[in-house]
């Protein structure tokens, strides 16, 4: 039952639409010849599987074992070249490669002008578009016919050709540089997370400052200050500097809002903008703008004019309901948020080819969280053993990290003391070979190894003493990354005050919008 998640074919075959299946058909059959092909039968058969089964497969397709490399080859081509001219796939930058490659077809039969006159059009659509990789491809080109197409005013026409070559040259250093530079953070907020320390935090630094190419800012297009704002996005991430995360992520979206035929030719930028600025607002509780962002966002993606393929889809289902449940935490309303799990849970197995396991495992820490804090403590150990079990997450350190922690402290909640002792051991080792094992991780696994040996009209006094400790590290820049993933602090106020979790975090966000 497995295999069909790791056969190409079969995924391709079930990720297309009614009106691509058909086009496929019609593509296929406008010879008659392939009317009773082999690829076409293999295909019918494929579509008509829930799973990927080759015994299946080679009984009904009638095609030899030995045959069936070659066969699902074939028509793998064949489906991407049906969907290549399948309208619903072209945009601006198709537009251009197409005639890119009618110019090259033009300048190999010989016919120079139509090809060069091809290629300034297309030219100048990638230029006003800002796809200056392609602009410079069509330049290159150009400086080649230009080379073999002899006129009077070749001279003038080499400068002009060498100076648009200069400038788009430079322009794609740049944007090179900033992508790689943001690349390369994004990379390391995946694997380790936020900064844990003074000496990761110069090692952050050194890379951003010693990467980050020289420019003149007004000289920058679109494509370049996308990057620039990327790059300076996942440094203040990694350094938990939430106002610049806010200020470079409102630059970033409001690049599109000033530029908006680039939400049509970019949108999974356009997305992944929105979510990191509504990410932003969540790490600084501003609940206000919270909403007025996410209204905004929701109502261009649900317009019918956005443009919608299976990739942008699955992403706009993805981080807008992730910013809908961090709306319940800001300001403690986690009961409500416990409405959207099942709907998200059917979308996440329609989505299951689409959405990787990381994400999935962040919805997952998300419900375990709205459960914690909910008191519902037996469905959030349900949702973070769904992480802890998951032998194939490789990313995202502290979030396994703190999946353990929270799972010691709901298990000590629920009341399965008999599970406690080797949830300690089997935590303690982990958070060490992670490399994770901060002041508070110690602090939390010491007071609940010992809770065991506390008299129960003694807990409350305990539970003060380590909201003393805790609470020092609370402004800590390192320390205090803890409480990022899990409000400890809260739930202590919640064991000394006898209030709920939910109680705790809705006062302090009142109290909060009155200061």
């Amino acid at each position: 039952m497995t295999k069909d998640q790791k056969d190409n074919l079969f995924l391709l075959v079930k990720s297309l639409t009614k009106s691509e299946k058909r086009q496929f058909k019609l593509y296929v059959g406008r010879l008659g010849v392939n009317s009773d092909s082999k690829f076409l039968n293999l295909f019918n058969v494929l579509d008509k599987l829930d799973h990927y089964d080759e015994g299946h497969i080679l009984k009904l397709t009638k095609v030899k074992k030995q045959q069936l490399a070659n066969v699902k080859a074939h028509l793998y081509k064949q489906i991407l070249i049906s969907l290549k001219l399948n309208p619903s796939h072209q945009n601006i930058r198709y537009q251009v490669r197409e005639q890119l490659d009618f110019a090259s077809i033009l300048y190999h039969k010989g016919l120079y002008k139509q090809s060069l006159k091809i290629l300034d059009k297309a030219k100048e659509i990638a230029v006003l578009n800002e796809e200056k990789n392609l602009a410079y491809e069509i330049v290159e080109l150009e400086k080649v016919i230009e080379s073999q197409y002899i006129t009077r005013s070749i001279s003038g026409r080499a400068d002009e050709l060498a100076i648009q070559a200069k400038e788009l040259s430079a322009a794609n250093l740049i944007t090179s540089k900033l992508s790689n530079l943001s690349l390369q953070l994004y990379g390391i907020f995946l694997t380790k997370g936020y900064i844990k320390n003074e000496e990761e935090g110069k090692m952050v630094k050194d890379y951003f400052v010693s990467h980050l190419p020289k420019y003149t800012f007004k000289e920058l297009g679109f494509r370049e200050r996308l990057w620039l704002y990327k790059a300076s996005l996942w440094y203040s991430f990694l350094m938990q500097d939430f106002i610049n995360c806010y200020k470079y992520a409102l630059k970033w979206v409001n690049l599109f809002y000033d530029n908006p035929k680039m939400i049509s030719l970019n949108p999974v930028f356009f997305i992944k903008g929105n979510n990191y600025l509504l990410e932003s607002l969540y790490l600084l509780k501003n609940k206000t703008k919270f909403e007025t962002i996410i209204n905004k966002f929701e109502s261009v993606i649900n317009n019918e004019k956005f443009h919608k393929d299976e990739n942008v889809e699955a992403l706009s289902f993805l981080y807008v309901n992730l910013n809908k449940i961090n709306l319940y935490f800001i300001d403690g309303s986690f009961d409500k948020g416990l409405d959207l799990i099942p709907e998200i849970e059917l979308k996440l197995s329609l989505y299951k080819n689409r959405i990787d396991e990381h994400h999935k495992m962040v919805f997952y820490y998300k419900f375990a969280s709205l459960h914690f804090g909910s008191g519902n403590n037996k469905e959030c150990i349900v949702y973070l053993n769904k992480i802890i079990t998951n032998k194939t997450l490789s990313m995202r350190e502290d979030l396994l990290c703190f999946s353990r922690v929270l799972n010691l402290v709901a298990h000590y909640e629920a009341g399965l003391d008999d599970h406690l002792e080797n949830l300690l051991r089997s935590t303690y080792k982990f958070l060490i070979k992670m490399n994770g094992l901060h002041e508070v991780q110690k602090e939390m696994i010491k007071f609940i190894r010992g809770l065991q040996d506390i008299y129960p009209q003694d807990l409350k006094k305990a539970f003060k003493l380590l909201y003393e400790k805790l609470k020092t590290y609370e402004k800590d820049p390192y320390e205090g990354r803890a409480f990022l993933y899990l409000d400890i602090i809260s739930w202590l106020e919640s064991k000394i005050n006898n209030l709920t979790v939910d109680q705790v975090v809705r006062s302090k966000y009142l109290a909060g919008l009155e200061s």
